[in-house]
């Protein structure tokens, strides 16, 4: 469904991904591993097109996006949900939900759209007139996961979503992922923490200083020593 080939990229003409290949399969959640600087926001803002490729293609779908604007990725159905979460905190949640469905293909479904997200979140639900700048940390990453469903998400890049919550609600957000990994969704999983990736990811790649140093099925890369190596260094 997503193919990165041979992807370098960075910022003001110096490399940070040199030869990165990655590949999505319809319906696979697909974890992005790596230490702090391992290039994986790159990666996935790259994917966004936040940052333009200097060589190398991103095939979505069999089309190539690798020039297309974040605006255009998002109408085919390429979302991140940003590390952070980065609502907007002086808007309503409703109007942050509405926000999320605003590209061309996704308006016309708005209301039923947001009928689901609300049923996969009924926190939200209860406070639809509640400013997002007022809710917790959890409920702000759930808030952000709604908006990014609310595109229509056909592949949704989660970046670092157990970053700052407590150990129940990150238990949460992943019941979610595997969720929607249940209702047919692509997802990409950028992580920090090993073990919770490999818990419900079916394959992972482990970037190691802009390059991917491990690739495999969940079991495979949990073993091979060349993981740990990417991770402490040792």
């Amino acid at each position: 469904m997503l193919e990165i080939t041979n992807l370098v990229a960075g910022y003001g003409g110096v490399p940070v991904l040199r030869d990165v290949s990655v590949t999505l399969g319809k319906g696979e959640i697909v974890g992005l591993l790596g230490a702090n600087n391992a290039g994986k926001t790159t990666l996935i803002n790259s994917l966004s097109g936040l940052v333009v490729p200097m060589s190398g293609k991103i095939m979505f779908e069999g089309n190539d996006v690798t020039r297309l604007t974040p605006k255009q990725r998002v109408e085919l159905g390429i979302v991140q949900v940003p590390e952070g979460r980065l609502v907007f905190p002086e808007m309503t949640i409703r109007e942050n939900l509405l926000l999320g469905g605003v590209n061309a293909r996704a308006r016309p479904h708005r209301p039923s759209q947001m009928d689901k997200v609300l049923e996969l979140f009924p926190r939200l639900k209860e406070r639809l007139s509640q400013d997002a700048g007022t809710l917790s940390g959890g409920e702000q990453q759930m808030l952000a996961i709604g908006r990014g469903l609310m595109a229509e998400a056909k592949v949704l890049m989660l970046d670092e979503p157990s970053l700052g919550l407590s150990p129940l609600f990150v238990q949460y957000i992943f019941g979610i992922i595997d969720r929607l990994h249940q209702d047919g969704l692509t997802i990409l999983l950028v992580e920090q923490n090993l073990n919770l990736t490999l818990r419900h990811a079916q394959r992972c790649y482990v970037l190691e200083r802009g390059q991917v140093a491990v690739e495999g099925d969940a079991d495979s890369v949990r073993d091979d020593p060349r993981t740990r190596s990417a991770y402490l260094g040792l």
